[in-house]
């Protein structure tokens, strides 16, 4: 029996990565080769159209050239902009639709379909719909703000004003429905008998929620405002099909900055090195959302 079970181990290993072997070449074809090459290619000097005749090694020049672009800190803020408005109220907006969903109404299961269904849609079908929704001149959104009384209703995706929190507004809509889906498994797996034990010691609803139910959520907190945060702070799909970082330069935040760079300007070199910094900064936020949430879940 011992002098089967070796080849018993290897037999059952090789059928495991036979099966993990599609998405381990996916992975290592589009994701670290393409990674690995985007960091080389920071230390360069690369127009594309002279093929690799054009490569030249430049050091930290795309880097120190980066710190110094004022263009570059503008996108930056407002993708700060846009992320830290729209991942907040997201996943506030999904905590309110879990918790409503949670109870026992009529039409539950339909309404958590409806309420998911915009993350399964693509963006050039969500930027279709607002895009008839926003029309300055004839979308139902001014029509109803001009017969409520505002007879100047804002231009939305046209305006420098309004551009970036229009950008703001369609991506919470798309998807405060996948928070609310998340939020609401999370809540579901709460052990009933710790709301029971905290109504018998008096606990109001308030009070439940702050002893109970956000410790009990604080992982799927994290794990929302990590995956979000990364999400929101490279959107560039509406912002492409929307805006194409307009009107002037009002919704061109740093993931379309960089496309413009790459592919507008052909300067892949410097586009890459906004890449990696791009990178790092969001690396540090992650550590800081999971440092912050270490030792204040209910099960930690």
């Amino acid at each position: 029996m011992s002098a089967d079970a070796p080849g018993v181990s290897g037999r059952h290993g090789r059928v495991g990565w036979l099966f993990i072997a599609p998405n381990l070449f996916g992975f290592l074809s589009f994701t670290l080769l393409p990674l690995l090459a985007a960091i080389a290619i920071a230390f360069t000097s690369w127009n594309v159209v002279s093929g690799y005749s054009g490569l030249t090694f430049v050091g930290l020049a795309n880097f120190a050239e980066a710190l110094r672009d004022g263009a570059l800190w503008a996108a930056v803020g407002r993708t700060l902009f846009y992320a830290g408005i729209a991942v907040p109220v997201t996943m506030m907006g999904g905590l309110g639709l879990a918790m409503l969903l949670n109870r026992d109404i009529v039409g539950r299961t339909l309404l958590r379909v409806l309420f998911f269904l915009p993350h399964v849609v693509t963006s050039v079908a969500i930027g279709l719909v607002w895009l008839l929704l926003l029309n300055p001149d004839s979308g139902p959104v001014n029509a109803g703000l001009r017969a409520i009384g505002l007879d100047s209703p804002p231009d939305w995706l046209v305006s420098q004003i309004w551009g970036l929190p229009s950008l703001v507004m369609i991506a919470v809509w798309s998807a405060v429905g996948y928070n609310a889906v998340i939020y609401l498994s999370a809540l579901q797996a709460v052990p009933a008998d710790l709301y029971e034990a905290a109504a018998i010691d008096g606990a109001g609803a308030l009070r439940r929620f702050v002893t109970v139910t956000w410790p009990a959520l604080m992982p799927t907190t994290t794990f929302l405002a990590i995956t979000m945060t990364i999400g929101q702070s490279q959107g560039f799909g509406l912002i492409a099909f929307l805006t194409q970082g307009g009107p002037g330069e009002a919704t061109t935040t740093v993931s379309y900055y960089m496309y413009q760079q790459g592919f507008q300007f052909y300067r892949f070199g410097y586009a890459a090195a906004v890449g990696m910094i791009s990178f790092a900064g969001v690396l540090l936020l992650t550590a800081f959302f999971w440092r912050f949430q270490r030792g204040r879940g209910l099960y930690t």
